[in-house]
């Protein structure tokens, strides 16, 4: 049987393990103190204390005597990074597509065989907030969050985990690949999104997940070949 003060914990490691995949705090960084924790969260110390032990265990942080807990040199997911930074790069968002392109469509497939209505009203809830939105910053919140609902449907952590690591990676910069256009493109855009997203969720529902897979690569095939147009559009623009 599961404790509270285990519960609590388990929210605890989650919490420093996302920060740390996602890089927000790097190898070598020092973990907030433990009445910083307990302030913030909201939770005891022996809470803080177990956390800290089970993140000790994974390798993801390491003591210093009389100094504090840091993020171990070794920490596990270091190897990996994308920084906000590099998605100014159209490369680089074709990279990223590209090796979107096969964990969606596995994502999605998962999600056909074991969503439950309990899913699909969060897809619901997200697609419907793309549909109306007219504001990119929370269109853009809403399309990360709808992909994150279709991972959590697999009910397999570690597709959770890393669409959590990915954060604001996930969605490609709009305003990158929608700079210097008109409005009636940039509504566009948003429509054929929609479309996208809504043939994904469709077929989730319908529990088919050869056609939720066929959708979501198709869902990512199009938004690789318009950012890979764009890149030949820029660099025309370029060597002329």
């Amino acid at each position: 049987m599961t404790t509270k003060a285990a519960s609590l914990a388990d929210d605890l490691v989650r919490q420093f393990e996302r920060r740390i995949e996602a890089g927000d705090m790097p190898p070598g960084s020092r973990f907030p103190t433990e009445k910083a924790i307990t302030d913030s969260f909201g939770v005891s110390r022996t809470v803080v204390r177990e956390a800290f032990a089970r993140l000790a265990a994974r390798g993801l942080l390491e003591s210093r005597q009389g100094s504090g807990a840091y993020v171990a040199r070794g920490a596990r997911y270091q190897a990996f990074q994308v920084t906000p930074e590099e998605m100014g790069e159209m490369d680089d968002v074709i990279k990223l597509l590209e090796m979107r392109m096969a964990l969606e469509t596995e994502i999605a497939d998962l999600a056909a065989s074991r969503r439950t209505d309990a899913d699909m009203a969060e897809m619901r809830k997200w697609l419907e907030l793309m549909r109306t939105s007219s504001d990119i910053d929370e269109a853009v919140a809403a399309d990360m969050a709808f992909h994150r609902a279709i991972a959590a449907a697999t009910r397999n952590d570690y597709y959770l985990r890393f669409m959590d690591f990915l954060g604001i990676r996930l969605v490609p910069p709009r305003r990158l690949y929608l700079k210097d256009r008109a409005e009636t493109e940039h509504r566009a855009y948003a429509r054929d999104i929609y479309r996208d997203h809504e043939a994904i969720l469709v077929a989730i529902e319908a529990q088919e997940p050869a056609r939720a897979r066929r959708a979501a690569r198709r869902h990512m095939q199009k938004s690789l070949e318009r950012h890979r147009q764009r890149r030949a559009a820029e660099e025309q623009e370029t060597a002329v």
